[in-house]
């Protein structure tokens, strides 16, 4: 195996569900080579390529379909914002983690959606028809949002999101 095939597989390793774009940023190599190196790795099933949320990630092999789709998420801030409230303040109604962590209910429900789709958070509703949010598997995701920091441009389209909801739902727009 090349330097440069090694370098991109241990950075995949040490940043599971890195996307293409990411990896390019923070390599030394030009797209083209990060491009190239990656299909011999899939190729030789080094790594794994699995499509989430509109963007293509990156990961070694021994991460089953859960785990990579909630590493996906997690490299969202706000989603995993929501996932840090919860296990400091489980069980919590969305509109305590809404208020408490200053967003948007529209943004809130956005990341709400597909975190009880992956499996991350459940939803349960009282004989009021009130929802709690509580995780569906702690450990699993303790474990998993401790290996994920998002980037600084993934912070920066989470945070541009959350103003615009946020001046949306001020003007009563939504």
């Amino acid at each position: 195996m090349t330097t440069t095939r090694r370098q991109i597989r241990t950075h995949v390793q040490d940043n599971a569900g890195i996307h293409f774009n990411e990896l390019v940023r923070e390599s030394e190599f030009a797209p083209g080579q990060v491009q190239y190196h990656i299909r011999q790795l899939l190729a030789a099933d080094e790594l794994v390529r699995s499509e989430f949320y509109g963007r293509t990630h990156y990961y070694p092999p021994e991460y089953d379909e859960w785990e990579r789709a909630t590493l996906a998420l997690f490299r969202r801030e706000t989603a995993r914002t929501i996932v840090v409230h919860l296990i400091e303040h489980e069980p919590a109604t969305p509109g305590a983690v809404a208020d408490t962590l200053g967003i948007a209910r529209s943004t809130l429900e956005y990341h709400l959606d597909r975190l009880v789709e992956q499996g991350v958070v459940e939803k349960s509703y009282d004989e009021r028809n009130r929802v709690t949010l509580r995780l569906a598997n702690a450990e699993g995701t303790g474990r998993l949002l401790s290996t994920v920091e998002p980037t600084v441009p993934d912070r920066l389209v989470d945070r541009f999101t959350r103003l615009v909801d946020g001046l949306l739902d001020e003007s009563g727009e939504r």
